[in-house]
């Protein structure tokens, strides 16, 4: 990394990428047992070495396509000055009820402190509360950093800091939030979500949820994860920084199990300027779910309606988006690939997107409407070069356990323009 600021600047799920934000999974995701799994929001417990041969793939094809950023490096460098670093850890401390271990984490180098706040820090059993509270670590391994995608939202030149669903991913949010404010290497506004939100506060929000159609139209899931309290807040900031023109919100609910639906971007993401991809017994078929349409125009909410569905809301909107089926023509299929995060895509450049090489049937559909199958290690390799319409595809044995494919990896900090 340079000593220049990155400007963000995110308008489109499609425009060409040119920064991303990655985070290598570690020895955190390995800090697991069959105990935790569930509080680790995973279905399965990882293997990390296959896990990080997985990403590494991931990695490959996006250093060949954009400048990355890496979370780890980011935060050792907001480590290295003390007030930020005080800051930081003051938060964090109140708020995962580890204050007592606030003087001894001051004292570590930013490179071991950044490990543990990542990794996990065991407890101390030196008094009668530790001992009676049963847990192994008084901070606990961020399981789902490799997730970069939910903790913080890109959107124009700002970033929106997420207020996570599950206490357990809450310091991802206030690492992040320190990186893009503190770390000295990016240009952006910061509004974050948990500012003046009490502990039981209903507003949540993560970044799987949230998509940007067009500069003036986000899509967003209203599910297990992003609460209807969140989506409020999002419309009242958009609302607030848009004081003229028209804007569109489209809601779209989710089922709340199973777990495979956490996200919006696990049934419906962006391939092209004309193309998704969707789960279609969510997303064209009939089902008891809503889409809701938010208009605001000149900074007021003039409308919110029920509308017959996203891909219909989107056509009238001038977006006519020929939907590719995850999974094919099967339901059985539909079901296994989405499953597997087989809607789950990440959009390098109109027409190019990178999604897991097991969901052979999504494949199969990608390849009949024109995408060129590519494999990761080929693009790697320079045996084969990104261009065209194609879908590279990396192994996913792994990496879905933990509930997430391509985009849900990876961050993007930086796009093109899309030429409409």
């Amino acid at each position: 990394m340079d000593d220049r600021k990155l400007k963000i600047n995110v308008h489109s799920e499609t425009g060409t990428l040119e920064a991303v934000l990655l985070h290598s999974p570690g020895a955190e995701v390995e800090n697991m047992t069959p105990q935790n799994v569930q509080r680790a929001l995973y279905s399965d417990i990882l293997n990390l070495s296959i896990a990080q041969e997985e990403y590494s793939q991931l990695y490959g094809v996006l250093s060949k396509v954009a400048k990355i950023y890496e979370v780890r490096p980011l935060l050792e460098k907001v480590l290295g000055h003390e007030e930020d670093k005080a800051a930081l850890l003051r938060r964090i401390c109140v708020a995962e009820d580890a204050t007592e271990y606030y003087d001894r984490l001051m004292e570590m180098e930013p490179k071991e402190l950044a490990r543990v706040l990542i990794e996990g820090l065991p407890a101390e059993i030196n008094t009668l509360t530790a001992y009676l509270k049963n847990e192994y670590y008084a901070l606990y391994p961020l399981y789902n950093f490799y997730f970069t995608r939910d903790s913080a939202v890109t959107i124009g030149d700002s970033v929106l800091v997420c207020r996570m669903a599950n206490k357990v991913r809450m310091r991802e949010s206030f690492i992040m939030e320190a990186i893009y404010r503190c770390s000295g290497c990016f240009e952006c506004r910061v509004t974050d979500a948990n500012d003046f939100q009490s502990g039981d506060s209903p507003v949540t929000m993560e970044g799987g949820d949230i998509l940007i159609a067009r500069d003036d139209i986000l899509l967003v899931g209203n599910g297990a994860r992003t609460s209807a309290k969140g989506i409020d807040f999002m419309v009242d900031r958009i609302r607030k920084s848009r004081p003229e023109g028209t804007c569109h919100v489209i809601v779209q609910q989710l089922p709340h199990s199973p777990e495979s639906f956490i996200h919006l971007d696990m049934v419906f993401t962006l391939l092209d300027r004309n193309r998704c991809m969707i789960f279609e017994p969510l997303i064209r078929k009939d089902s008891a779910y809503q889409t809701v349409h938010i208009t605001i125009r000149d900074g007021k909410v003039s409308g919110i309606r029920t509308v017959s569905g996203l891909l219909t809301t989107l056509k009238r909107l001038g977006m006519d988006l020929k939907p590719i089926i995850c999974g094919g023509s099967d339901e059985w299929d539909q079901e296994r690939e989405q499953w597997h995060s087989g809607a789950n895509s990440f959009c390098i450049a109109p027409g190019q997107v990178i999604t897991y090489a097991r969901n052979i049937h999504t494949l199969e559909e990608l390849d009949k409407d024109g995408f060129n199958i590519i494999a990761a290690g080929d693009v790697i390799s320079g045996k084969a070069a990104v261009e065209g319409k194609c879908a590279v595809t990396i192994s996913g044995s792994e990496l879905p356990r933990g509930g997430g494919g391509a985009r849900c990896m990876t961050m993007p900090l930086s796009r093109k323009k899309v030429d409409w």
